[in-house]
């Protein structure tokens, strides 16, 4: 260790310019970080030109963008080299493939977070639902569906776990007949979502292991998981056998996933690519950009490894 005497000595010398480096020199190699963008300094969509590598399957999920209308929206997002669209209903599947997008992850709007398959007062209702949920997606091509755990309630974990698996394996069945991937999505209980089960990767590893299906898995929001656990990456490559989907988002507040956020997205996706995943990632932060789909094209690029 350098003595606190030498130390000082060091960095007199480089001030009076006598080491390596000048005062500004020194001032110039501390300044690594981008400055943060100022929303006035906020990118417009015709200024962010799009060439996309073609590694990742990019997606969006229509609720952050409501403000646009439907057509607008699917427009746009195809011109800026989105593939598909999270979370549309069966109503808006048509109008995507008008736009050559897939719907990437079906739902309806019975579809509830906090009422879901741990309590098996719901598995009568829910069955009925998503059956004919499964039907519609397998007739027009949509690969994918969402549900959830629902909250917990006092439910222990494993009672939770178990009750899922029983609630879904007719779903499932019906499933892998019709071509259609179940997916639950781990959301977090400590911002969003309090109380919700399925809030920690390991939990819903247990249930797609007691499911033991391809056509069960599991949607990792990246945001959600990083507030739940960190160790994104780890999870990830420890993980990545259960994981079918993925969603973004800036931590914290679930804004733009540039630099004015803690997590550094080019890194996760280079790692969500390296376990050889061809799924689809869509970005599902809430832009706060004056222009919303040049906050979407940014977090597309950022995301394009």
């Amino acid at each position: 260790m350098t003595k606190p005497n030498k130390r000082r000595e060091v960095i007199k010398n480089l001030a009076l310019g006598t080491g390596l480096l000048t005062v500004p020199a020194v001032l110039q190699s501390c300044e690594t970080r981008p400055k943060e963008q100022k929303p006035e300094e906020a990118p417009q969509e015709k200024d962010v030109a799009v060439v996309l590598k073609g590694n990742i399957n990019h997606s969006a999920c229509r609720w952050c963008y409501n403000s646009i209308p439907l057509e607008e929206f699917f427009e746009k997002s195809a011109a800026i080299g989105l593939k598909a669209i999270d979370l549309l209903t069966p109503q808006e599947w048509a109008l995507a493939k008008k736009y050559g997008l897939e719907c990437s992850m079906g739902t309806d709007s019975f579809a509830n977070i906090e009422n879901g398959f741990n309590d098996p007062a719901n598995h009568t209702d829910l069955q009925q639902k998503y059956s004919g949920l499964i039907t519609k997606a397998a007739e027009a091509g949509v690969k994918n569906i969402i549900c959830f755990s629902g909250n917990r309630r006092e439910l222990d974990d494993q009672t939770g776990i178990e009750n899922c698996a029983t609630g879904l394996k007719p779903l499932v069945e019906q499933a892998e007949k019709e071509g259609v991937t179940i997916f639950m999505e781990l959301l977090n209980s400590k911002v969003n979502h309090p109380d919700y089960q399925c809030d920690h990767t390991p939990w819903g590893v247990a249930l797609a292991e007691k499911i033991a299906s391809p056509n069960f898995k599991l949607l990792y929001d990246i945001y959600h998981m990083q507030i739940m656990e960190g160790d994104v990456i780890a999870t990830i490559k420890k993980y990545h056998h259960h994981i079918g989907h993925y969603h973004t988002g800036g931590v914290p507040g679930r804004n733009e996933i540039n630099n004015t956020q803690e997590l550094y997205y080019p890194a996760i996706m280079k790692a969500i690519l390296d376990t050889g995943f061809n799924g689809y990632v869509a970005q599902e932060f809430v832009p706060t950009y004056p222009d919303k789909m040049a906050a979407l094209k940014e977090g597309v690029l950022i995301c394009d490894v």
